[in-house]
């Protein structure tokens, strides 16, 4: 009777052991300490999910990494995926999308949907970056990439006026009409393909100044639209100075948003064709959309 009697206690003291060492799990810790067995992809499908341009690092809080995440508690099976330092959640998918440049603006009417942001390292170059947003759940979120762009040949300017070539600053509304000598590529606005004496007014004493006019040439600084190629291919009008306000000198006309040519502009906003009918193509009117032009460090008053 003494033999079997020794071989249950060492039974139960084994059995101690082991459960003691934790020996009982299926999944193997990897090297950073995390479960690696049976992980879970990321269904970036979700609403509030981190994108490519989301910043959804993990918290490297210890407590938060100790603590159960209260998705997993509800399961009747734990998932390693539903770790807190695997979970991008979407307050950090939020935050990540206010950091951008859109959520830091504070003039941009509520029912604007669509964001164009122009800006530049300074007043004196030409040479700008241009960033699309759109806005998601009430949060901008970028939408394309960002564009290489130009400017005005003599940069931004605080008070443009007629004749000047710098892009004037502020933030303004897109026109209802967008132009080309090429056919519609597919917008979503109305579209004027261009013709013989298809003309943009830009004579201050004209009664039609920063208008599209078809006829005589109304004269003064006044282009000849459907001559002017490739910048006309195809363009939008950006609502600066319109409706015109008197003033002298003149506040100036003819702010577009057009195709680059080899420099600077004469005060409108270029972007490579192929980036353009993008833009484009993207901008809705039911959207609101709305370009903000400025130096970089200016941004803030908008």
């Amino acid at each position: 009777m003494r033999t079997p009697f020794k071989r249950a206690v060492f039974g139960v003291i084994a059995v101690a052991l082991l459960g003691g060492l934790g020996l009982t799990s299926c999944a193997t810790p990897g090297r950073n300490g995390t479960v690696d067995a049976g992980q879970a992809p990321v269904d970036t499908s979700v609403t509030g999910a981190p994108g490519p341009t989301d910043d959804a690092s993990p918290s490297s809080s210890p407590s938060a990494s100790r603590s159960p995440s209260p998705s997993a508690t509800r399961s009747t099976k734990a998932s390693p995926s539903r770790s807190p330092s695997h979970v991008p959640t979407s307050k950090a998918a939020t935050q990540a999308a206010e950091s951008n440049i859109a959520s830091r603006l504070h003039t941009i009417p509520d029912s604007t949907r669509q964001l164009i942001v122009v800006h530049s390292s300074g007043y004196g170059t030409s040479a700008a970056s241009l960033e699309t947003f759109e806005k998601v759940n009430g949060v901008w979120r970028p939408k394309f990439r960002m564009m290489s762009a130009r400017i005005g040949t003599k940069g931004f300017s605080d008070s443009h006026v007629e004749g000047v070539p710098t892009t004037p600053t502020g933030v303004y509304g897109i026109g209802s009409t967008m132009y080309g000598v090429h056919a519609n590529p597919g917008v979503k606005y109305s579209y004027h393909q261009l013709v013989a004496n298809d003309y943009w007014d830009e004579n201050p004493s004209s009664s039609t100044y920063n208008s599209f006019v078809h006829g005589t040439n109304p004269g003064g600084y006044s282009e000849a639209l459907w001559q002017t190629v490739p910048q006309y291919n195809y363009f939008a009008v950006i609502n600066y100075n319109i409706p015109a306000r008197a003033a002298t000198p003149a506040r100036g006309s003819g702010i577009f948003l057009h195709v680059m040519g080899s420099s600077g502009t004469a005060g409108c906003v270029s972007l490579a064709q192929s980036d353009l009918l993008q833009v484009l193509a993207w901008l809705h009117p039911d959207a609101s959309p709305r370009i903000v032009m400025a130096p970089s460090q200016n941004l803030g008053r908008y």
